[in-house]
């Protein structure tokens, strides 16, 4: 197999709607109370948010393009679950993993408060028989736990997932894709945030494929 990029005009689609924007509005409010709460006692070093109103503008596009084999997303790296949030708002059946508990009860009570659904696990990103993968890769040690996967609790598998997106720390973007690429279903779309405005969305399509969507 092969991940093939596609070219994702995410700026053309407007800001989020009502509803998502009173999400990310309040998500940012908890994430920087939850921060600045926890610098001084246990801060999560990997715990980074990123631009919800882009992601969501993306959503939109693979909406709007079609681009999904179907309708189930995941969250990988959850943190408070609003991509998640986002997705389920664009009609996802939206999954979300996330390790620290501590991220996974601010999570329930983000989406709960707004009326989201979506199915959270404390947990593993890493499937079954993905550690080999982080251990050859990882440059960090934020994937290499023994926490057990995420998944059995979730009631899905890798391959059940139509389009999954991360925020990939520093170094680990090629792991990242390691592990889509692994275990993802043909077809299936990773969409990972870079920053500075930057998304990239990829599909898992056999060797030899266009590149060019």
């Amino acid at each position: 197999m092969a991940l093939t990029e596609i070219h994702l005009d995410w700026a053309a689609h407007p800001m989020p709607q009502q509803m998502a924007r009173s999400l990310i509005g309040d998500a940012q409010d908890r994430i920087e109370r939850f921060v600045r709460e926890r610098q001084c006692s246990e801060p999560i070093p990997s715990f980074v948010a990123c631009d919800f109103a882009m992601v969501d503008r993306a959503l939109q596009a693979i909406v709007d393009q079609r681009l999904s084999p179907g309708l189930v997303f995941c969250e990988w790296g959850a943190g408070f679950g609003v991509a998640a949030g986002l997705a389920a708002l664009q009609g996802f059946g939206s999954y979300a993993i996330e390790i620290h508990r501590d991220l996974v009860d601010q999570a329930h009570r983000l989406l709960r408060d707004h009326g989201v659904e979506v199915e959270l696990a404390q947990g593993s990103l890493v499937p079954e028989g993905g550690d080999e993968i982080v251990d050859e890769m990882a440059s960090q040690d934020w994937l290499k736990t023994n926490e057990h996967p995420a998944y059995d609790e979730l009631g899905i598998e890798v391959s059940d997932i139509d389009l999954i997106f991360a925020y990939p720390w520093p170094g680990e973007e090629s792991l990242i894709e390691a592990l889509f690429d692994a275990f993802a279903a043909e077809g299936a779309l990773l969409l990972t945030y870079h920053g500075m405005n930057e998304m990239r969305l990829q599909r898992k399509a056999q060797d030899g494929s266009s590149s060019d969507e």
